[in-house]
């Protein structure tokens, strides 16, 4: 059982969602429409929805383990896509390192990464990218799952590293620092 799945969610008023019971995986599709635009998803046939009175209800139409795995997911992105058309969902990036600069080109990204050649990011539909200091990138949108993504795809360039720390990191996140063979070879271990 499920308790996320069975959890109804309440439909804001400045949000309206249509349900439609054509979907490419055979089961329904959901669109939610908000302040700041508007977001759509296929369902399976194993998980149907109901809204009565601004309440949307998740049921499985069988009890089979992937009905009951998609129940709670199911209900967590519709629960995203409500928050994302209301207040958008954002990551924010540190870039690390002599040299690691993040300028915007129109839409796009331009990053030096400590690489021959700097990266360059398209902003794909519903991705909005802010830098601030040319060391801080925020990357913003209504849909958590390509902010998300787009923002792993951007650390991904130049991860991390233990030693001296340098790289693309998200804010806040701890970079375990190793010690370097000086620190070894003081110790006496070779």
């Amino acid at each position: 059982m499920s308790r996320v799945g069975n959890k109804p969610i309440e439909v804001p008023k400045d949000v309206k969602v249509t349900i439609e019971d054509k979907s490419k995986y055979g089961g329904q599709s959901v669109v939610v429409k908000g302040p700041l635009g508007e977001i759509s998803q296929d369902f399976r046939k194993e998980i149907k929805l109901d809204l009565k009175d601004n309440v949307l209800v998740f049921k499985r139409s069988n009890n089979t383990k992937l009905a009951r795995s998609l129940h709670g997911l199911y209900r967590t992105l519709v629960s995203n896509m409500i928050e994302g058309v209301q207040k958008m969902f954002e990551k924010d990036l540190e870039l690390v390192g002599i040299g690691y600069r993040a300028e915007l080109k129109g839409r796009d990204l331009n990053i030096k990464a400590g690489a021959t050649h700097p990266y360059e990011v398209e902003a794909p539909e519903g991705i909005s990218f802010e830098v601030s200091d040319k060391v801080n990138i925020k990357v913003k949108g209504i849909d958590k799952q390509l902010v998300g993504q787009i923002a792993a795809m951007i650390r991904g360039f130049s991860k991390p590293e233990p030693y001296k720390g340098k790289g693309i990191k998200y804010k806040g996140e701890y970079v375990r620092r190793k010690p370097g063979k000086a620190a070894k070879a003081a110790e006496g271990v070779e």
